[in-house]
């Protein structure tokens, strides 16, 4: 469990009792689910929530926004939705903004950028990430997004258009419209130690690039079945 910890430290106790479980039977130890949440709670080391995070949503402009076309929609398959949202992260330097496109269907982080600004410029190169990592570069994409500037730019709209992705925004300004990518945003800032002031801006892209490789490679996730976005992205372990 140590090890568990050190790798996700704030991962919840159903993962934790998911990854240590196999460990907990090779040597012969019946320890349950239940047994593990008792302990947990008796030493404190349960997770509690933080609050929610100030919107970096510029949407008041006059260039043009797409309609939502992922409302009711089932998500069958990768690559069929993205969901992109920027957050920022505090440093003693000032503060970072991190930008996360996210295939909804694996949960998988596709692409990701960390700069100083939130200008197109920087925001775009999650994008050149996440279009660099498709698997199915055939398929048309949706990508689902707030209504923020660097979404709505020249530069962003002649890139999705070239990769054969269709643009999607949020229409009323409501947070769950854009739900998951939100929430990926609170996940890895929380789970990974950058909902705290951090020492410098270098230190922050450090932190991203190594959490964007646990949560898609070792952290186990409720809404797949405790595998992981990787796998189900990759087809590992195919998605039930």
């Amino acid at each position: 469990m140590d090890r568990e910890r050190k790798q996700l430290p704030r991962i919840g106790t159903r993962k934790v009792y998911y990854l240590i479980k196999e460990d907990l039977q090779k040597n012969g130890l019946k320890f349950g689910r239940d047994k593990l949440f008792g302990l947990m709670r008796h030493y404190g080391l349960q997770i509690n929530p933080r609050r929610r995070y100030t919107q970096t949503t510029m949407s008041k402009h006059w260039l043009r926004k797409w309609p939502n076309q992922i409302k009711g929609k089932t998500i069958n398959h990768q690559d069929e939705v993205w969901v992109s949202d920027i957050t920022y992260i505090k440093t003693e330097q000032g503060n970072c903004y991190l930008n996360m496109i996210t295939d909804a269907y694996s949960r998988k982080i596709m692409g990701y950028a960390v700069e100083d600004n939130m200008e197109t410029e920087s925001m775009i190169e999650a994008l050149k990430m996440a279009v660099t990592q498709r698997n199915n570069p055939s398929m048309s994409t949706i990508h689902h997004s707030d209504r923020g500037l660097q979404y709505c730019s020249k530069e962003y709209v002649l890139m999705t258009a070239k990769n054969n992705i269709q643009l999607s925004m949020t229409e009323n300004g409501d947070p769950y419209e854009n739900a998951l990518a939100e929430r990926m945003n609170r996940t890895i800032k929380e789970e990974f130690g950058m909902d705290r002031k951090l020492k410098s801006k270098e230190q922050v892209k450090q932190l991203v690039q190594e959490s964007v490789f646990l949560y898609n490679n070792k952290r186990p996730h409720l809404a797949l079945q405790m595998k992981t976005p990787d796998q189900v992205y990759n087809k590992k372990i195919p998605a039930t």
